[in-house]
């Protein structure tokens, strides 16, 4: 019995922590697009993008497997539109900037259509 009540919290404090840690992941990953792409870029789920070249990150998802801008976002990103510069993030920002877009996506997907 007891070993089956410390399971149950360890399980419960294992999906509060990775929760925890995916909000925080999530909103330093928003911060890093605020202060990098948002001039360029619509980083949320309204509105049009600033520069008509930049897709909306609401978009990305449906351009591109979020996963596969990871090595992109590594080796820096010099493709994109005309006036994008190039970008090389850490692997920590890597992960919470992919974080944040798959948030944008399961917001979207939840979504009444």
């Amino acid at each position: 019995m007891i070993k089956s009540v410390q399971l149950a919290l360890f399980l419960l404090l294992t999906c509060l922590l990775s929760t925890t840690t995916n909000a925080s992941e999530i909103e330093s990953g928003k911060i890093l697009a605020e202060q990098l792409c948002a001039k360029c870029h619509s980083i949320d789920l309204k509105g049009k993008s600033p520069n008509k070249d930049a897709p909306a990150f609401k978009k990305f998802s449906q351009m591109w497997p979020l996963e596969n801008l990871e090595e992109a976002l590594a080796e820096g990103i010099v493709v994109g539109h005309d006036e994008m510069p190039e970008f090389k993030f850490s692997p920590e920002q890597i992960s919470n900037f992919i974080a944040f877009l798959s948030s944008l996506k399961s917001k979207q997907d939840t979504q009444p259509k």
